[in-house]
């Protein structure tokens, strides 16, 4: 009777391994949104856990980038290590359920199943049906995983793309002064228009891929410090400098290019569980920017020949306006992808994230 009571506990497990694995994979690697998925969590966090302690052995910045270019796809590649394990454990019960044991001998039919080695014959029927579902399960978890990957690659790339291009207008690191410098030197200003169309559109893409394909978040650039984190910094900067100081013909373009990135860094924020304030409003809500450091690069802007609005008090309550819509999430996801320096973008990533003012809507799923 005993056996019997264990038999239909391991039964149920089981299953239940092998079906809460599966979910796992297909809300990870198929579904295209942004789903929780607890081991695809459990599993992100383990490894990153392990890095921030290797990490924080690096003499420099360049030394830990380079530890980190590794985060991504060995999470990656434990993500599915940790699918066949808990796949071929619960497989291993189901066989020991259904009579195979000891359970030594229902590990070697799980294995030789998942695996598709054949070395072990399963005994009767039920175990034989079981031998093929496993086997089937093993290559649809490889068959989904490679399909995962070049789509996650080609996001990867087009995210780089922009992020690298930025280096001609924004220098590295990527600042708000240089690119607007860089636009008065050069009478580039026209110029400046499809950039914020072609950041706009950047921005919806990745409000899309950083959601349904987490592990990018944390895809280092090829070049150690660039980081899609502070690119996207610099160009809210810029923009929202150019709308609310420079003295120039108000843009559409620039303004519609700082609410798609908001809008993106907070669905992103989000999905990895960041609390912030969903409606944020200045002075209510401070920014990480104070005003000394406003009117320094007001200088700066003003020594290079920009024009600058006459009423620079004005000028300040607008641009905070605008920072204060970006300004948490963006501090707080250079410091969950440990962003290289760049000015005002990650230089106080270090600050508390989470605000009197906040809100949590969703799980993470890595």
């Amino acid at each position: 009777m005993e056996t019997t009571v264990l038999a239909v506990l391991a039964f149920g497990v089981g299953a239940g391994m092998v079906v809460a694995t599966l979910l796992s994979a297909i809300m990870t690697l198929v579904v295209p949104r942004a789903l929780p998925v607890m081991i695809t969590r459990w599993v992100f966090t383990s490894i990153r856990t392990l890095f921030r302690l290797r990490g924080g052995r690096a003499r420099s910045f360049e030394a830990r980038d380079r530890d980190l270019a590794l985060y991504g796809p060995i999470s990656l590649f434990s993500l599915a290590a940790t699918w066949l394990i808990l796949t071929g454990i619960g497989y291993t019960l189901l066989f020991w359920s259904l009579g195979d044991r000891p359970l030594r001998q229902a590990l070697v039919l799980s294995g030789s199943s998942i695996y598709t080695l054949g070395f072990e014959v399963p005994p009767n029927m039920p175990t034989t049906l079981l031998a093929f579902s496993e086997a089937g399960v093993g290559l649809v978890l490889l068959a989904m995983l490679i399909s995962y990957l070049p789509s996650m690659y080609q996001s990867f790339q087009r995210r780089e793309a922009a992020v690298a291009a930025l280096d001609i207008r924004a220098s590295t690191p990527p600042t708000a002064t240089a690119m607007l410098v860089r636009s008065s030197i050069i009478s580039g200003w026209d110029r400046l228009e499809e950039l914020w169309r072609d950041w706009e559109t950047w921005f919806v893409d990745i409000t899309e891929t950083h959601t349904s394909l987490p592990a990018l978040v944390f895809f280092r650039s090829p070049h150690w410090e660039h980081s899609w984190v502070t690119a996207s910094g610099a160009v809210l900067d810029g923009a929202s400098l150019l709308a609310s100081t420079v003295d120039r013909p108000r843009s559409p373009d620039a303004e519609l290019c700082i609410r798609a990135g908001y809008v993106a860094l907070r669905r992103i924020a989000d999905f990895f569980d960041i609390r912030h304030n969903p409606d944020p409003h200045w002075p209510e809500e401070s920014i990480s920017i104070d005003r000394r450091e406003f009117d320094q690069v007001c200088r700066e802007l003003a020594d290079a020949g920009v024009p600058l609005k006459a009423d620079l008090e004005q000028a300040w309550r607008d641009f905070a306006g605008w920072r204060v819509n970006y300004d948490r999430v963006l501090l707080a996801l250079a410091a969950l992808t440990m962003a290289p320096y760049a000015p005002w973008s990650s230089d106080r990533s270090m600050i508390e994230p989470n605000g009197p003012r906040s809100r949590r809507r969703s799980r993470s799923g890595t």
